[in-house]
C-alpha cells in the first residue's frame, strides 16, 4: 500500500490587490510565474487552491474607513453572543450575517493599508464559486477553491483558520454509520475537512508573509463539482448549537423563564414565598 501524503506550498509574487481587480488573473499570472522556477507548481487535476479571504473582500470592494469599523460591526452582526471588557476597549463575540461567530464580525485593520479596515466578503461560498470557475477555465484542471479566515474558539489559546467559502470540494467527510480501526461503530464523526486544511495551508501562507494563496496537491479524492455544498452548510444552526446564547442571553432566558414560573402559581402561594 503506497504511503499517504500530501504536499502544501505557498504561491509567492502575489501583487496588493485593489477593488474591482481580477483575482482570477491575477493568481494565475502568480502561479504561471512560478511554473518558471518550478515546473512541478504547474496545477494538475485533484489539486485545492486555498486563498485568504482578505485579498477577496478586497478585490470585492469590502473597504471601509477605519473610523467606521464600529458601524460596519453592527451592520455584519445578527446577534451578539458575548463581551469582554479590557484595558484597550470592549471586545464582542458575535454571529455575522454569514453564520459565523467570531470576534468583531471579522472586520479588521490587520493587512490593509492605513486608514482602512475590511469586511468580510459578502458571500464567501459564491466567491468561492466564481473562483473556482475561472480558475478552472483558465488552467483546464479540476480543481478545488477554500477562502478561509482566521478564528479563535472557545476552551482554545490563540487562533486558527478555518474555511469560510469553499466550491469543488467535500468540505466534510461524515463517517457515522461505519466503524473504527477496531470495528466499534461511529454514531457522531464528521470529519471538517475544509477547515483542517484551511488550518495546514495557513503553515505556509502565514500572517505576514504577503503569501495569500496556498496550493495543496495529493488529496485529489476531495475535489468535486463546483456547486458542492459549501461552508455555510458547516455552521450550526436551530438545535445543533448548543451553545447558541451567549451569558446575557442565557441570564435573561433563565430569569424571564422563573418569572413565568413565578407568575402561573397560585397566588397564595407566591404571597407566601414573598
Amino acid at each position: 500500500m503506497p504511503m499517504p501524503r500530501y504536499s502544501v506550498w505557498g504561491v509567492t509574487g502575489m501583487p496588493e490587490v485593489d477593488a474591482g481587480d481580477d483575482l482570477v488573473a491575477l493568481i494565475a499570472a502568480a502561479i504561471d510565474a512560478s511554473i518558471a522556477e518550478d515546473p512541478e507548481a504547474a496545477l494538475r487535476d485533484g489539486d485545492i487552491l486555498v486563498i485568504t479571504s482578505k485579498i477577496v473582500s478586497k478585490a470585492e470592494g469590502m473597504q471601509v474607513p477605519a473610523a467606521d469599523r464600529e458601524k460596519a460591526i453592527a451592520q455584519d452582526t445578527v446577534r451578539v453572543v458575548a463581551e469582554r471588557v479590557h484595558p484597550g476597549g470592549v471586545t464582542q463575540i458575535v454571529e455575522t450575517r454569514h453564520g459565523l461567530i467570531m470576534a468583531a464580525a471579522g472586520i479588521d485593520t490587520s493587512n490593509v493599508p492605513d486608514g482602512l479596515a475590511l469586511r468580510l466578503p459578502l458571500d464567501p461560498d459564491r466567491s468561492a464559486r466564481t473562483l473556482c470557475t475561472g480558475l478552472r477555465a483558465r488552467f483546464g484542471v479540476s480543481l478545488g477553491i477554500i477562502i478561509t479566515d482566521t478564528f479563535g474558539r472557545p476552551w482554545r489559546v490563540g487562533q486558527t483558520d478555518v474555511a469560510i467559502g469553499a466550491a469543488g470540494i467535500m468540505v466534510t467527510d461524515d463517517l457515522r454509520g461505519g466503524v473504527d480501526a477496531n470495528g466499534r461503530p461511529l454514531n457522531v464523526t464528521i470529519t471538517v475537512l475544509a477547515d483542517e486544511l484551511a488550518g495546514a495551508a495557513d503553515l505556509v501562507k502565514g500572517k505576514a508573509s504577503g503569501i495569500p494563496v496556498a496550493v495543496v496537491r495529493g488529496l485529489g479524492r476531495l475535489v468535486t463539482a463546483v456547486d458542492a455544498p459549501g461552508a455555510r452548510t458547516l455552521t450550526r444552526v436551530g438545535d445543533d448549537d448548543m451553545f447558541r446564547f451567549g451569558s446575557a442571553e442565557a441570564y435573561q432566558l433563565g430569569y424571564d423563564a422563573a418569572q413565568a414560573e413565578l407568575r402561573a402559581q397560585p397566588q397564595s402561594k407566591r404571597v407566601k414565598q414573598d
